[in-house]
């Protein structure tokens, strides 16, 4: 049995899993937790990565691995390879300032058609443009910026500070790949080169800047021994490219073309698979590149499955008896509707709103009927994503919902009232990591792997467009 590995370095953990080549069955598994905080040194990722890897059993027996991450992270590097200050993630939002700084330099459009994207706090050129006006004396020690998965590549193929790296600091031995430059708002993924003038523009300099992989192609052959003190290298272990989190998860799913992916975690995720770049003005969707060589166009809201949570905790219940309650009233909630921007929303770009019921009567108001709107609302803010998607002239076949509420019937159900499309829900399951791992396995057999992904259900459609009317009425008053 020839076994690869796929790592998953989230925001919150790293997960490692083993699968077999051949079938892609999880033979082993192990993870780590990471620190709290939107700033946080890459050496934690690095100590949770080795602890994770243990878990897992070691790699003494696995033939490539690949490492999927959150995207976006600022790791600069100096000269020597060193880490210049903590890591700002995704979801650090000091740079929003930053963000409209750069598109008031460039112009949306502009910077739309250079790079797909729209600058927002949570992408790399913005945090760089931080740092160049808020720490001057950092921004000036930067010989490289690299993102948390090209960081812990280099790390596990040996290269890094003298003092903790065999192979030393050779910066231009940073590799990644073109889903994860994708996000940083200094590479155009048209033409797959860095735009050298936005990266200047960003952090005040130029630097290097991570070798950009292809879907099959391998960062190197050998891995340090994270089990051994002595660091030595282990030349028989093929390291695949890795990618960000969203792309992939869209691997691991096995999306292509036609396929949209609905994710409900803490934030509500929105892409597809696509064969064309994405230009977006408005900032709504992001022209990511895929993982497979192909786009992935991604709209984000900030408010997903947390919305369940804080009416299972109004009513009471726990997440079954939800859904429960919302399978016993009638599909649009006797007129209530929830517009579910607790914590601001991000698409539309609503920082500072919060969640508004409307439409209560006194008949209107019951257990159930809440229950039912909290569905609704989660599902249709989360429709208007795919509507923005679809709008990029993307082709819809299937809606793959994963993500824990997923697994909740009633938001089955409703998902299949809500989206116009036919809604399958894969078995759940830590489809990152199963996306790295897919990679690893690529690379060395030269073929994406055709790894089943098991449809636990169904759901029959039954589209009813007035929920989603109504919803779009309710939270048009937002932008009145």
């Amino acid at each position: 049995m020839t076994l690869v590995a796929g790592v998953d370095s989230s925001t919150q953990s790293c997960k490692v899993v083993i699968r077999d080549l051949d079938t892609g069955a999880i033979v082993r598994a192990g993870r780590a937790s990471h620190p709290d905080g939107t700033s946080v040194h890459p050496d934690h990722w690095w100590d949770a990565l080795v602890t994770a890897i243990a878990d897992a059993g070691g790699l003494a027996d696995v033939a490539a691995i690949s490492i999927g991450g959150q995207q976006h992270g600022m790791v600069a590097l100096d000269s020597e390879g060193r880490v210049v200050r903590d890591a700002l993630l995704w979801n650090d939002t000091r740079s929003a300032g930053a963000a409209a700084d750069l598109i008031s330099e460039f112009g949306a459009d502009a910077l739309a058609a250079r790079t797909g994207l729209v600058p927002v706090a949570s992408f790399t050129s913005t945090k760089l443009r931080w740092l160049r006006d808020n720490e001057p004396e950092n921004a000036e020690r930067v010989a490289a910026v690299a993102l948390p998965h090209d960081w812990l590549t280099w790390r596990l193929r040996g290269f890094g500070p003298v003092e903790s790296a065999p192979l030393g600091p050779v910066l231009d031995e940073l590799t990644t790949d073109r889903s994860d430059v994708s996000g940083t708002g200094y590479w155009n993924p048209a033409t797959g080169q860095y735009d050298r003038d936005l990266l200047v523009a960003a952090l005040g300099h130029d630097a290097i800047t991570p070798r950009v992989l292809g879907p099959g192609e391998p960062a190197g052959t050998g891995i340090v021994d994270t089990a051994s003190v002595d660091a030595a290298m282990l030349t028989d272990v093929v390291v695949g490219p890795g990618a960000g989190d969203n792309a992939a998860a869209g691997l691991g799913l096995g999306a292509v073309p036609g396929d949209i992916v609905v994710s409900l975690g803490t934030s509500g995720t929105v892409f597809a698979v696509t064969e064309k770049t994405s230009e977006d003005p408005t900032g709504i969707v992001a022209g990511f590149a895929s993982a497979s060589g192909e786009f992935l166009p991604l709209v984000c809201t900030l408010n997903a499955a947390r919305v369940l949570d804080a009416f299972a905790r109004v009513l009471g219940v726990d997440h079954d008896e939800l859904g429960r309650l919302a399978l016993a009233a009638a599909p649009g909630a006797g007129g209530a509707v929830l517009v579910p921007y607790f914590e601001g929303e991000r698409t539309p770009n609503l920082p500072d709103a919060t969640a508004t019921l409307f439409g209560l009567t006194l008949l209107s108001t019951t257990r159930e009927n809440l229950a039912r709107a909290a569905v609704e609302g989660m599902l249709c803010a989360l429709a208007d994503g795919v509507e923005a998607i679809l709008a990029q002239g993307v082709e819809a076949k299937r809606l793959l919902l994963v993500g824990g509420a997923a697994q909740n019937p009633a938001v089955q159900a409703i998902a299949a009232q809500v989206f116009g499309v036919p809604v399958q829900i894969p078995t759940p399951g830590e489809y990152v990591a199963a996306g790295a791992a897919a990679q690893a396995a690529w690379v060395i057999t030269g073929a994406r792997p055709a790894w089943p992904v098991e449809v636990v259900a169904s759901p029959e459609v039954d589209h009813k467009p007035a929920i989603l009317e109504r919803y779009r009425r309710a939270a048009g008053t937002y932008a009145a």
